[in-house]
């Protein structure tokens, strides 16, 4: 086997003068979001001439990279991303890092869209593209930087989460659950990272974590700073009293504070766990310095995250839904909360949930959540599956079956379909799909355009 260079850890680090930077892996949700920058077409040496003054290293890139080999024997000085982010845009500001299993994604934007119409001009990065204002990103001038706690690992050569390099002084830890198969053992593994979190926070900081888990609950009970916890318990510091549907969708929330201050107030997201992300957004403003009643009020306004509970469009009398769930607790907490509290443009009741559903993930294309899937589509109506793309190099027992899915859902009386293809699940699902029907399609990747697809077969644009 032929020696590979590594990085020199002496040159993990920023110089002081820096006129010229290159980005290896600039098509990611993170380094996609600067403006202006010149892209390359592939990877290759010559990319890093003219000599860059530093190189910012995504964790899409391995270390056999053809650009990381010509790194590593550059003498250029480099970053991972996080490195980047904590050290010219987090600085020393205020760090709100939101953090979990789920409910990350929006939960972050929850807090970056209160403090820019609070008028205090937030730094911020969220992992999914915020419908107000079409941007993931933002450095802003204010106090604060919001940014998403992911617990992906940071860069080849840094195996740590991305989150220990936030600086975080305000945490949010929505949940602990078994997920990313290809980068986590098992679920003692994912517990660690979360832990590396927890450990991140200096003495004077502040967690929020989601008291209703005792798996949260056991990630907090040696934190270096003060716990608040949030959920529907009763002991719970900030506890999510009700949430009811709205007349014209959400949800309506009566949420009590450490003080005993009873908020009631509109958020626009459906669902029992949006609720709990709005509940643990409004503790952690307040932790930021917001008054608890501005907290809540500013929630009324939040426009959402696309492909979160996104409603794609109308078309013959059909509403169809994008939505970015793949573990199966996503998949029920989604499912139940469409049926539950409705959409803009369908009420509950109106007509039938069908639910569509795309296992692309590294885990969910593997069978270790083959039966707790079968557990969360119980709230559905019907239910479409497409069988797992790319998996042909997974042993055959490895590999998730929607074929099998399909039989244990209609075994516990919800009737399901399994497609080898998008093409045959979207030729079947035009005949099926009928005026007042909701089309939820679930999928963390692309699911072949089957939104666009699916509403122009249905006679939209």
């Amino acid at each position: 086997m032929t020696h590979q260079p590594s990085l020199d850890p002496a040159l993990n680090t920023a110089p002081d003068a820096i006129s010229s930077v290159h980005l290896m892996g600039i098509g990611g949700v993170a380094m996609g979001a600067g403006l202006g920058i010149s892209v390359s077409g592939g990877y290759a040496a010559h990319n890093l001439e003219p000599r860059p003054d530093l190189v910012i290293v995504g964790n899409v890139i391995r270390r056999d990279n053809p650009e990381a080999l010509a790194l590593a024997q550059s003498g250029i000085p480099y970053l991972s991303l996080p490195q980047a982010l904590a050290r010219f845009f987090i600085r020393e500001r205020l760090s709100i890092v939101a953090a979990g299993t789920h409910g990350k994604t929006t939960t972050t934007a929850i807090m970056a869209s209160a403090l820019m119409r609070a008028g205090l001009d937030p730094g911020f990065l969220v992992g999914g593209i915020m419908l107000e204002g079409g941007q993931n990103f933002a450095d802003g001038a204010g106090p604060h930087f919001v940014v998403e706690g992911d617990e992906y690992d940071t860069a080849f050569f840094d195996k740590r989460p991305k989150f220990v390099h936030y600086r975080p002084r305000i945490a949010i830890l929505t949940s602990c659950e078994f997920d990313h198969a290809d980068i986590y053992a098992d679920l003692n593994a994912v517990r660690r990272a979360f832990d590396l979190l927890v450990g991140a926070l200096p003495p004077g900081g502040t967690i929020l974590a989601w008291g209703d888990s005792p798996e949260v609950l056991a990630r907090v009970q040696q934190a270096p700073c003060p716990v608040l916890t949030y959920g529907q318990g009763q002991d719970c510091a900030w506890r999510l009293i009700s949430a009811r549907p709205a007349p014209a969708g959400g949800a309506q929330l009566r949420v009590r504070t450490p003080t005993g201050l009873e908020l009631d107030f509109l958020s626009p997201l459906a669902g029992l766990h949006n609720a709990l992300n709005t509940t643990a957004a409004c503790a952690a403003l307040v932790a930021a310095g917001l008054e608890p009643a501005r907290a809540a009020a500013l929630q009324a306004g939040f426009g959402g995250v696309r492909r979160r509970q996104e409603v794609r469009g109308l078309a013959s009398g059909v509403v169809v839904v994008d939505d970015f769930a793949h573990h199966p607790t996503a998949v029920r907490e989604t499912v139940a909360a469409v049926k539950g509290f409705g959409l803009p443009g369908w009420r509950p009741g109106q007509g039938r949930l069908v639910a569509v559903f795309e296992p692309r993930t590294n885990t969910s294309k593997r069978a270790f959540f083959q039966e707790e899937y079968a557990l969360a589509f119980d709230r559905a109506d019907l239910v479409f599956l497409r069988e797992p793309p790319g998996v042909q190099d997974l042993p055959a027992a490895e590999r998730f079956s929607s074929a099998r899915l399909a039989a244990d859902l209609e075994a516990r009386g919800v009737p399901a379909r399994a497609f080898t293809d998008s093409d045959a699940l979207l030729a079947a699902l035009l005949k099926e799909l009928k005026p007042g029907d909701l089309c939820l399609v679930m999928s963390n990747g692309g699911f072949d355009n089957l939104h666009a697809r699916l509403l122009a077969g249905l006679g939209g644009a």
